[in-house]
């Protein structure tokens, strides 16, 4: 792989996944679009899974079917009922913040946080994972841009490591689980230059936590922001479908 742009320098330049299989968390954003160019990028064979966890619409699961068919993934879909427990403004009749400030919330969890999202996600992968052989699995976690979600954190990841060796058959037997989280130390700017670099059609995902009924993006929500900011910052431009806005 040549070609990134600094700031985007492959994070984890010693994985070798040739012969390997790997499960591919795929939501349909640009970060874990990237993160299936980086695993292919890498030789892993992939097998991409979403998750149908009750979130407030389906079109970041119709952009995960896009990405994973552009690379010519196995794409697995599943569904948990997250929606039934509440507590986010992703699954729950609560408001989607917009035109916050962004760089404001040191110590504050926002409210598009999912209670044990990520350990539900990972969980499901893992189960994935152990079924057909495979012991990488690969995320988008991301502690750089809106670190707020404390399962986005190195300490998480590590800690389900340690979890999946104790409590899977495979793990039991010897199995070396990974979760590979090649986005970790990146900003959005950062992400969009290697996904850029990787090949990923960035038309083809989709961020934005409240889009209008034909599926465009509402351009204020904190997703949107950061995603319009960091295609900016890159000196890319941004494929994004926006919503009209009044006064924009």
């Amino acid at each position: 792989m040549t070609g990134f742009t600094e700031g985007a320098a492959d994070p984890l330049p010693e994985v070798q996944g040739a012969g390997r299989r790997a499960v591919v968390l795929l939501s349909g954003g640009l970060d874990s679009a990237t993160c299936l160019a980086w695993a292919r990028a890498h030789g892993f064979d992939v097998i991409t899974l979403a998750i149908r966890y009750g979130q407030r619409h389906a079109i970041e699961l119709e952009a995960a079917r896009r990405v994973a068919r552009s690379f010519g993934a196995e794409h697995r879909e599943v569904a948990v009922g997250l929606g039934a427990i509440g507590g986010s403004a992703l699954t729950a009749d609560l408001a989607v913040p917009k035109d916050g400030a962004l760089d404001s919330r040191a110590g504050e969890i926002p409210i598009t946080y999912v209670p044990a999202r990520n350990s539900v996600f990972l969980s499901i992968a893992l189960g994935l994972a152990e079924t057909i052989g495979a012991s990488d699995l690969v995320a988008g976690m991301n502690a750089v841009d809106y670190s707020g979600y404390p399962d986005c954190r190195p300490a998480f990841i590590a800690a389900f490591e340690s979890m999946a060796r104790v409590a899977t058959r495979a793990g039991i037997e010897g199995a070396e689980f990974r979760v590979h989280t090649p986005l970790m130390r990146l900003d959005k700017a950062g992400i969009i230059r290697l996904g850029a670099a990787l090949g990923v059609n960035f038309a083809l995902t989709h961020s934005c936590y409240d889009p209008d009924a034909d599926g465009r993006a509402c351009g204020a929500c904190d997703a949107c922001r950061l995603r319009r900011r960091g295609f900016e910052a890159a000196g890319l431009e941004d494929p994004t479908r926006y919503a009209a806005r009044e006064g924009i």
